[in-house]
C-alpha cells in the first residue's frame, strides 16, 4: 500500500524570476506485520476411525468426511478421542468412534500439537466379530493354531491399555511398518539391512503376547487401504509335538502350508505369531542325541520359513 507525498520544487526563470509547482508521489507505506510462519514439514498424526458393525458406507466416504470435520474443527492435536459432530448425519450413522493416536512421538513435556502443524492421515476401518478359529489335531483336542480376522474386536483397546516405558510401543511399530514397506517396495535387502521377525523376550506375565497380537492389531488398521483383508495366525507351540515317530513334521508341514496359501492371496496380509518359541528352537547342544521330536521340528521349520 502506498501513501502519497506532497514534493515543493523551485526553479529559476529568467534571472531573478522563481516558480514553484508541487508534485506528488507515491511513498510505500509501513509494512504491515506477517501472518506466523508456518512450518513446511507437517507433523504426521494417525486418526483412526472404527465404523459401527451396521456401517456400509464406503471407506473412502468416510475418510473424506473426517478429513473435512478436521479442517473445520481446528482442534489441538492429542491422544484421546474425538467428538462426533451431531450436525453431520453421515458420520453420526456410520462412525462408531475417532481417536487421534501417537502424538507422543512427536511432542516433550506433554504439549500439544495445533491444527497447522499437523497433517492428519485417517485410517478407517472395521472390527470383524467372528472370533478365532481353530485348527483341532484328529488324534487330540489340542489345536495347533488359532486364527482370527483383523482387526478383531476382541483385540480392540489392547495397544492402549498396554503400559510400557516411553517410546517403546512407538518404536515397535514404527519397525515393523517400515518392514511391511520395505517388502512391498521391492528393497533388496543386501543393501538395506532389516529382519522380518520381531522377538520379544522377557519374564513371564509382562505382556509379550498381547503386545504382538496388539501389534498385529494396530498394523492391520494402519495398512487396511493397502491389504483390505489380515490375518493373525497364533501357533500353539506345544501341539506341534507327538509321542509317534515323524508325525511332528507332519504337524509342521501342515501347518506352513496352511499359512503359504494364506500369503499366495495378493492382497492378504498374515501375521504368524508363536508363542514360547522356545519350544521349537531348541539349543543346539541338547538336539544332538537326535530322540526329541523337537530336532525334527527345528529341521521342518527352517526348510519351510527359507
Amino acid at each position: 500500500m502506498s501513501v502519497p507525498m506532497e514534493i515543493s520544487v523551485q526553479t529559476l526563470t529568467n534571472g531573478d524570476a522563481t516558480s514553484h509547482h508541487t508534485t506528488t508521489v507515491p511513498v510505500p507505506a509501513a509494512p504491515s506485520p506477517l501472518p506466523p510462519p508456518v512450518a513446511e514439514d507437517k507433523f504426521l498424526v494417525s486418526v483412526e476411525v472404527c465404523l459401527k458393525p451396521s456401517s456400509t458406507a464406503r471407506t473412502e466416504d468416510v475418510k473424506l468426511a473426517v478429513e473435512r470435520m478436521l479442517e473445520k474443527m481446528n482442534l489441538s492435536y492429542v491422544d484421546g478421542p474425538i467428538d462426533l459432530p451431531l450436525d453431520d448425519a453421515f458420520l453420526v450413522d456410520n462412525v462408531q468412534r475417532i481417536c487421534i493416536c501417537d502424538t507422543e512421538e512427536w511432542v516433550a513435556n506433554h504439549d500439544i500439537l495445533l491444527f497447522w502443524q499437523v497433517k492428519p492421515l485417517v485410517h478407517v476401518y472395521q472390527l470383524s466379530e467372528e472370533g478365532p478359529c481353530e485348527d483341532l489335531d484328529g488324534d487330540s483336542q489340542l489345536s495347533s493354531f488359532s486364527e482370527w480376522i483383523l482387526p478383531a474386536k476382541e483385540f480392540d483397546g489392547m495397544w492402549e491399555s498396554l503400559i510400557y516405558e516411553s517410546g517403546l510401543k512407538q518404536r515397535l511399530l514404527r519397525y515393523a511398518a517400515s518392514a511391511l514397506l520395505f517388502t512391498e517396495k521391492g528393497v533388496d535387502p543386501f543393501l538395506v539391512s532389516w529382519n522380518r521377525i520381531v522377538l520379544l523376550h522377557g519374564p513371564p506375565g509382562t505382556g509379550k503376547t498381547s503386545l504382538c497380537k496388539a501389534l498385529a492389531q494396530k498394523l492391520s488398521i494402519r495398512f487396511s487401504s493397502r491389504y483390505p483383508h489380515c490375518q493373525l495366525v497364533e501357533v500353539n507351540a506345544h501341539s506341534l509335538f507327538s509321542k509317534w515317530f515323524s508325525e511332528s513334521g507332519k504337524l509342521v508341514a501342515k501347518l506352513f502350508q496352511k499359512i503359504q496359501e494364506m500369503v499366495e492371496e495378493e492382497n492378504n496380509l498374515v501375521f504368524v505369531l508363536i508363542d514360547e518359541v522356545e519350544s521349537l528352537a531348541a539349543a543346539r547342544k541338547a538336539a544332538i542325541s537326535g530322540s526329541e521330536p523337537s530336532d525334527s521340528i527345528r529341521v521342518s521349520t527352517f526348510s519351510k520359513s527359507k
